[in-house]
């Protein structure tokens, strides 16, 4: 169904290789897991951020909010209400500032928690997965999947039923942040998911009075840590006030102030992630014909 699209002057999209061979989603070329060893990183606020610096180049993105638990996405895209559905079991996916999106939040009231056992968890994972209708009729270049933190059944059943075409780990510098991302990153190699690299957010803070720049949650650790893993450090993403209230506020920094330095940060880090995905392995041709 879709077919290799141009990605802003750069070369087409192409679906690279998953884990164990699993062959290519029939509507995405490419699924990329964001994780974290523990929450309180800003994973959700670098998801979103990182797939609208991929669609401000020109691809087509789409975000899944994995989080069954918490959904954030909707709130962090300013998105509400219920999808619709052209025939009682697919799904149109929301779309917002140029990317496409899907949550259990779209379909259960905000204030309902959703008291499910795993089984349950990971059934409206991948239902939430197939059941979308992603792309159209060109399909997706992208799909950011915005995974809970740690290192639990949600994550096993993206490893062991839905093609990633890689994984990013999101940390802080302190050096309890970066303890759990050792785990979650030591998971993905378990389980056969190729590690495309490290983001360290909050990072620096620069204040918007003086220009100070102080680092309050440390620094280098995510640097330290790339290393001693051989895994790129893909950004250093700043702690500032406008990333969180523009999350909050729905309209995320890389829409609501593409010239900022913040924005830039972002941009910097899709370009780094994007390159290193162009070096795995293409996906074998033969396995997905409509995507090659």
């Amino acid at each position: 169904m879709a077919t290799e699209q141009p990605l802003g002057g750069n070369p087409p999209v192409r679906p690279y290789a998953a884990q164990s061979g699993m062959a290519p989603h029939p509507r995405i070329r490419n699924i990329l897991a964001i994780a974290s060893g523990k929450g309180g990183v800003g994973k959700s606020t670098t998801a979103v951020n990182l797939a609208l610096a991929l669609a401000a180049d020109g691809a087509r993105v789409g975000v899944l909010d994995a989080d069954v638990y918490g959904p954030s996405i909707p709130t962090m895209l300013g998105l509400s209400g219920k999808p619709d559905s052209p025939d009682g079991k697919s799904i149109l996916p929301m779309r917002a500032h140029g990317i496409e999106a899907m949550s259990i939040g779209f379909l259960v009231d905000a204030d309902t928690p959703m008291i499910w056992r795993g089984p349950m968890a990971t059934s409206a994972l991948t239902q939430l997965l197939n059941d979308t209708l992603w792309g159209g009729e060109e399909g997706l270049d992208y799909l950011i999947v915005d995974l809970p933190p740690g290192t639990g059944d949600i994550q096993l059943t993206l490893a062991q039923k839905i093609p990633v075409a890689g994984a990013v780990v999101v940390t802080t510098p302190q050096d309890v942040a970066t303890l759990d991302a050792r785990k979650a990153l030591r998971m993905f190699e378990k389980v056969d998911v190729a590690v495309l690299g490290l983001v360290e957010n909050m990072a620096q803070h620069v204040c918007s009075n003086c220009g100070h720049v102080e680092h309050l949650f440390g620094q280098g650790g995510g640097e330290r840590m790339a290393a001693q893993y051989g895994v790129p450090l893909l950004g250093s993403l700043p702690l500032e006030i406008g990333i969180r209230e523009q999350g909050d506020a729905g309209v995320p920094i890389v829409a609501s102030a593409p010239q900022s330095a913040a924005a830039a940060a972002y941009r910097a880090t899709a370009v780094r992630l994007r390159e290193e995905l162009e070096k795995r392995p293409r996906a074998p041709r033969g396995i997905s014909a409509s995507l090659l």
